[in-house]
Order: structure tokens, then sequence, then C-alpha cells
């Protein structure tokens, strides 16, 4: 598919939210969208490789001609729960729901809001006692076609959802040239707009992509393959598959809190064509419900929300557990941040590598988190770069963040400083890494580069000199030009002053 194609397939899937926009909000109109379109690609599988296991056993048939005994319909479901981990019936696919609401199926009831119901219940009960059953289990649960927002009565419900399903049904998806991605990257800009339009609420489920794509170059640092790779922040999935564009993974493991943003990673990861036996996405509180007590990760990523609240210590069990005590203090309750860190350290391979966006703060402010960070970094001897980046990057907030980046089994002392704060390009409403802004900060962390004004590399006697204390200011110095156009100010204002006094004397001397 040719960029153009994308970009006209981005613009038909946008078209279609326009049908619910304004009976609802984007936070809710983006579960119905994203769930059609997921059944829509599941449809289309089922279809292929429905058509592959006939064509393999001899049968002159196409699997949506729906003429099977129940004999052959078991077979069918058996071989596409082992390969695809859900199945569906000929009946049973998108195609097949747009055409009965249509009348062209030969039933005389057209209302098909009932047989959606049924559809979607039935692609996660056909999961369960299987190996895909965590995959499947709930995934459709935020399509509520219930609600009184899509209709007051069942028939202007089942019309607005009928429209819905035709109109995706108008979009080929070309899943024949192998390219999920393509799929997957148009539902990656959904999602992406959907954050735009929930505003505040955009932050807690999508990373933006430049954002992603600079953390992920950093933790691949140009392998090839990397065996595991985690996120206990995962939102959406963005920054998980945001990897496979530079390496690579075997296995993708996360985490998520909120159900409904659980619900749209699975569907993330299945979209873009992760197979249902490599990806591990868990529900729960990371901090409170580690999923993964026993496992460690070769590359670790994560957006955690800013600054959250938390128990700390208030909690028995979080103040003896092994992932915060070490460091002598828990993050304090009002900013978990240090608390996602020491959790994903511990989950740290000994050559693994971590990146995660944190808010300024984390750099110096005191108390616990100031106990915890010099842990880290004259016991631990993990952290290997600071990076600050622009405002406004992220949905729901403008303040700047910082991207810190820690590696084990580290054969030097020294921190890596990037001031990349003042290099973006000014976007309508969020400010943009560009490639080449994304390209300057990997090659200088590569490199590790003192480029002035923008990086240094600085020792750890620097580091304890400033007591710990990682504010980007202290280290790069960025602050020269700012003191020259102060003292041309100062200058100017004192000509002016100059003039104004001449002007003055020269009146008094010279009456006109």
């Amino acid at each position: 598919m040719s960029p153009e194609q994308k970009n006209n397939l981005e613009k038909q899937l946008w078209a279609i939210a326009d049908i619910l926009r304004g009976k609802m909000n984007a936070d809710e109109y983006k579960n119905y969208i994203l769930g059609f379109i997921f059944y829509k690609y599941l449809s289309e599988i089922q279809e292929k490789f429905g058509d592959k296991v006939l064509q393999d056993s001899g049968e002159n048939r196409k699997f949506i001609e729906n003429h099977f005994s129940d004999e052959e319909i078991e077979a069918l479901k058996g071989a596409s729960l082992d390969e695809l981990g859900f199945f569906l019936k000929p009946s049973e696919l998108f195609f097949y729901l747009v055409k009965k609401s249509k009348g062209e199926t030969g039933d005389e009831d057209t209302f098909i809001l009932e047989d959606l119901k049924k559809v979607l219940n039935h692609i996660e009960q056909t999961s369960q006692g299987t190996e895909s059953e965590e995959d499947f289990s709930g995934l459709f649960s935020d399509v509520d076609l219930t609600s009184v927002k899509l209709g007051k009565s069942e028939a202007q419900k089942d019309e607005i959802v009928a429209l819905i399903l035709a109109k995706l049904q108008e979009i080929d998806f070309k899943l024949d040239d192998n390219s999920s991605d393509i799929l997957g990257d148009a539902y990656e800009y959904l999602i992406g707009e959907f954050a735009s339009g929930a505003g505040k609420k955009g932050g807690e489920f999508y990373t933006p992509s430049q954002v992603s794509n600079l953390l992920a170059k950093i933790v691949c640092n140009e392998k090839t393959r990397i065996k595991s790779a985690y996120d206990p922040t995962c939102g959406s999935g963005s920054l998980l598959l945001k990897l496979r564009q530079n390496a690579q993974i075997t296995d993708y493991f996360g985490q998520e809190l909120n159900p409904t943003t659980y619900n749209l990673a699975r569907m993330n990861m299945i979209l873009h064509g992760v197979h249902f036996s490599q990806f591990d996405i868990q529900h729960g509180d990371t901090l409170t419900e580690d999923r993964f007590p026993e496992k460690t990760f070769e590359v670790i990523v994560a957006n955690p929300p800013f600054s959250a609240k938390w128990k700390s210590d208030a909690d028995p069990v979080l103040a003896s557990d092994e992932r915060f005590v070490k460091y002598g203090k828990l993050a304090p309750k009002s900013a978990a941040d240090y608390g996602f860190v020491t959790h994903m350290l511990s989950h740290l391979d000994e050559k693994g590598t971590m990146a995660v966006v944190l808010p300024h703060g984390v750099l110096f402010r005191g108390a616990a988190e100031g106990v915890i960070r010099k842990y880290i970094i004259e016991q631990d001897n993990v952290l290997d770069a600071v990076i600050g980046l622009p405002s406004n990057l992220f949905f729901g907030t403008s303040i700047p963040a910082t991207v810190l980046v820690f590696k084990k089994c580290r054969t030097n002392t020294d921190i890596l400083f990037i001031d990349a704060s003042k290099e973006f390009e000014k976007g309508k409403n969020q400010n943009i890494l560009t490639d080449d802004n994304i390209q300057k900060i990997f090659d200088t962390y590569k490199n590790r580069e003192d480029l002035e004004k923008y990086s240094h590399k600085a020792s750890l006697e620097e580091i304890q000199e400033n007591d710990f204390n990682l504010n980007i200011p202290r280290y790069v110095d960025t602050f020269e030009e700012e003191e020259e156009l102060q003292k041309l100010q100062s200058d100017e204002k004192n000509i002016n002053a100059e003039i104004s006094g001449f002007c003055a004397e020269l009146r008094i001397k010279t009456p006109f």
C-alpha cells in the first residue's frame, strides 16, 4: 500500500467516526469505531484462513458459502482456534451482517443489533479453555450496544450501527497483501485522533508517536532482535508496537490499569499481526498488583501517569516489597514516579535497557525522591542518560517531560545530559519532534557526545557536587544567549535613558 493509499484509508476511517461525533464524546465513540474495525478485521482473517483450510483439504469451496455440516464446522473451528485463537461461523462474519441489514440474505428480519451482540460475545466464548483465552476474554466489553446514546429506541440503535458497519464494509483492508501493519498503523492513527479529541483523558491511553519512536530507537540501539519487551503502563500498546520498527521482537509483555485501554491494547496487538502466543497483556495496577513478579525483560519502555497518587508506605505490603525497600525510602504518596522506576528496574535483565518518560520534578525533588535518586546513581550505577524534551508534546499536559535511560552492568559512571527542549516543530495543538530532532537525540545518546548548548557527559563527581540534583541546566549551559539578550536589553535601556536625558537638557537650554 502506497503512502497515498494509507492516507486515504486513514481519512475513510476517520470519516466514519463522524457518524457518532456529536452523539457522544471522543472517549466514548472510540470504543464503537475501534471495536467495529477490529470485528471486521477478525472476520476478514477468519474468511482468509477458512479458504486456506478448505483449499489445503482439496475442497473447491469458499468459506463464506455457508454450506457446512456440523462436523465440518467443528473441524474448521478447531483449526481456527489453533491458528487464530478465535472462530467465527460464516453467518457471523462482518459482511454477512451487513448483507442482512440490507435485506440481501433472504431473512425477513433485517434487524442486526441482537445478532451483533451474540457474535461479539461468541468471539470471546470460542476461546474459552484455549491458549488464547486471556487475549480474547472481555475484549468487546466496552462496545455497549444497549447505550441510549446510540438511539432512544432499538430501531434507532440498529439504524446507526447498520450504517457504521455498511460504511466500514466499503473499505478494503487489503489483507491479501500481508499488510496488517498498514491497517495497524491506520488504527494507531485513529487512536491518536481520539486521544486528541479526548483532551486531558487522551494521555491516559496514547503516547505521541514521535516520543514512542525516540524511546524505541534508544532501547533497541541498533539491535536486530530482542527476546522480550515490557511496558508496565502500556496504554493502547503503541510504545511496545513501535519497537517493531527497530528490531524483531519475540515476545511482548504489558500491564494496564484502565479496563477500556487494556482491551484496546490487546486489539492493537492483534491488528498489527502479533500472534496471540507472542503477547501477554495483563489488567491491573502495576504498583500494587505486579502480574509478572518473576520475570525480567531485555527492554522496558514506559510513559507512566505523571506524579500519580499511590498508597506508598501507608500500605505495609508495599513498605516491605523488594521492588521498593532497598532504596531506603518509598516514593511519596503524592508522586509515584520513582515507584514506577524502581518497579521497572526490578524487572530489567542484567544486560537490559529501559527508557521511561517522566515529569521534570523527578530530576530535582528532594526528600524521599532525593534518597531514591542518590541510591540509583551512587549505589546501583544504572542511570545512563537524562534527556529533556520540549513542552506541550503530550495530550492532557503542556509541561515539558524528561526521558530517563537506564542500563544495567554499566562499566562507566558518567551520565549523559541532553537538552532537546528547544528543538521541535510547532503544531496546531501539540508540539512535534521531527525525524531530524529524534535522530539528533539518538545519535548524541549513542555516541555520548558533548555538544555545545545541547549535551554534556557529566562525571559522578560533578553529580555529587550538585548533591545528586539532575536538573539539566546545571550540566548543559543554555543560558548564554539569554544573558546576552538581557545585556543588550539593558544596554538599550541605558542608551534610551541617555537620549531622553540629552533631549530634556536640550529643551531646557533651547526653548522653542
